[in-house]
């Protein structure tokens, strides 16, 4: 039997375009497979653009202020796509479900798949696991990364370690600055 994680890795893909986005359709093509997508994408000129599009839209999900306004936005986001779940075994290692329709662009794609995935992984771990960096919320702090909880606790506030380490230092500097530590 041949599970899909559309949950994880299309969240966790929509984060890694997010927080980097690559300088060509083939640049995130190649990160659709990092991810774990290993279907054939139709081309469209204008992949590049759109896609910027639909992770510039996913980014209002994850800015979202409240898990109603979160809900809202991804309801809008799936009827937006209008692609309905299909089984197919396109590579040959077994059936499984697609959340689009044949021979579609990358982008269209993708705006049906990142949203369908994000819903899954909000409805399945808890509507507090997709947020910015904690450190982008220190003053100075640029930080503005998207940070996809999958951490069995929940709790995973920051991006990487460094942008942990670097909030920690903070406390550490203001309690002694304050001379409670």
């Amino acid at each position: 039997m041949h599970l899909n994680p559309y949950g994880e890795y299309a969240v966790l893909l929509a984060a890694s375009l997010a927080n980097e986005w690559p300088e060509s359709r083939d640049g995130i093509e190649a990160r659709t497979r990092t991810f774990g997508m290993t279907m054939d994408f139709t081309s469209s000129r204008d992949d590049h653009s759109r896609t910027r599009d639909v992770i510039d839209s996913w980014l209002r999900v994850v800015d979202a202020s409240s898990p109603v306004e979160r809900a809202e936005i991804l309801n809008m986001q799936m009827a937006e796509a209008a692609a309905y779940p299909r089984m197919t075994d396109h590579d040959g290692e077994g059936w499984h479900l697609h959340y689009r329709d044949l021979d579609q662009s990358l982008a269209h794609v993708l705006s049906a798949v990142i949203p369908v995935g994000t819903a899954l992984h909000l409805s399945t771990r808890g509507m507090h696991r997709l947020r910015r960096c904690a450190a982008g919320e220190a003053p100075g702090d640029p930080c503005r990364a998207v940070v996809v909880d999958v951490t069995r606790n929940g709790r995973q506030r920051y991006c990487s370690v460094r942008c942990a380490n670097r909030a920690a230092v903070r406390r550490h500097r203001a309690r002694t600055a304050s001379g409670t530590g």
